[in-house]
């Protein structure tokens, strides 16, 4: 059987993993490195709204899974018909420090859409990760998911 392209990334965080969890749960905190509004903090069983107001985009988010300090597990898109899995692990690396490790799957499409959709992803997340690590060991906001694609530049 083949195996389908993921999306994939990870970067450790100078922060204690509640903090770097929290950080992806709670809509007031990922509000400064990520999407613009959000319906509400992340639970497991609950459908919340995740808007990029710069962008006019939403994505509607169900929450499949969560183990606090350990794991998030959603699956998102703008329709029923394009959704993926994202699956966030924390692992406590130090006291201090947390691995965050992210993974994309379930993309739809001919090869072609697929690996340009596992390229974008994998940047994008790349992208929020950085973001994370600025503004929690830094208090920087970087707005590199707003500055991505300023307009008529996509």
């Amino acid at each position: 059987m083949e195996k389908l392209p993921v999306a994939e990334t990870a970067m450790l965080i100078r922060k204690p993993v509640g903090e770097v969890f929290e950080a992806f749960t709670d809509p007031a905190i990922t509000t400064r490195f990520w999407f613009t509004e959000s319906s509400g903090k992340l639970e497991k069983g609950k459908r919340v709204s995740w808007i990029w107001s710069m962008y006019n985009h939403t994505s509607l988010v169900d929450v499949i899974d969560i183990v606090p300090g350990k794991k998030i597990e959603i699956t998102w898109g703008s329709a029923d018909n394009d959704r993926t899995r994202v699956e966030w692990t924390f692992e406590s690396f130090t006291a201090d420090t947390t691995f965050v490790q992210i993974t994309c799957d379930g993309f739809k499409g001919d090869q072609q859409n697929i690996l340009n959709q596992v390229a974008e992803t994998t940047g994008g997340f790349c992208w929020v990760l950085a973001g994370l690590k600025a503004w929690l060991e830094f208090g920087i906001q970087l707005n590199l998911v707003a500055d991505r694609f300023p307009a008529g530049k996509k």
